[in-house]
């Protein structure tokens, strides 16, 4: 009978990681991280006039295919908006210092590199674009403190 109660806990508590996983999977997130900063040289390749999204992927990452038809579809409809691909094998330096856990995962920078949004997992294609609003609005702010 106790082996039952352990099973029936088992499946219970995998059931609740489950759905916690699912709920937050894709999620654009604030950053904790708000004062760090990519430049070109990290990012090879140029930042983007309004915003760049920065994708950290692997080989066989099969969400990261979808993530980049996504990113890249809309920085094709947002204009000054360019979208990055890093190999995450291959730049275990910014894996690192950004705190990557898992591909795919997309930051959102401002004009000036600053990241102001993360999400773990595939992002929903309105959610990207909802971020980029408050990613362009964050600059626009700033510029608006330092007159």
């Amino acid at each position: 009978m106790t082996g039952l109660w352990v099973a029936l806990a088992t499946l219970a508590l995998g059931s609740v990681i489950g759905v916690v996983r699912l709920r937050r999977d894709g999620r654009v997130r604030d950053t904790a991280q708000a004062d760090d900063r990519l430049v070109t040289a990290d990012l090879g390749a140029d930042l983007g006039e309004r915003a760049t999204l920065v994708q950290f992927s692997t080989a066989f990452c099969q969400p990261c295919r979808a993530t980049r038809r996504v990113l890249a579809d809309v920085s094709g409809l947002v204009p000054g908006v360019a979208h990055v691909e890093i190999d995450a094998e291959s730049r275990l330096d910014l894996v690192r210092r950004l705190d990557i856990m898992r591909t795919p995962t997309v930051l959102i920078l401002d004009s000036a590199g600053n990241i102001v949004k993360k999400a773990s997992g595939q992002p929903r294609k309105a959610d990207v674009l909802a971020a980029l609003a408050g990613a362009v609005s964050h600059v626009s702010s700033q510029n608006a403190d330092e007159m």
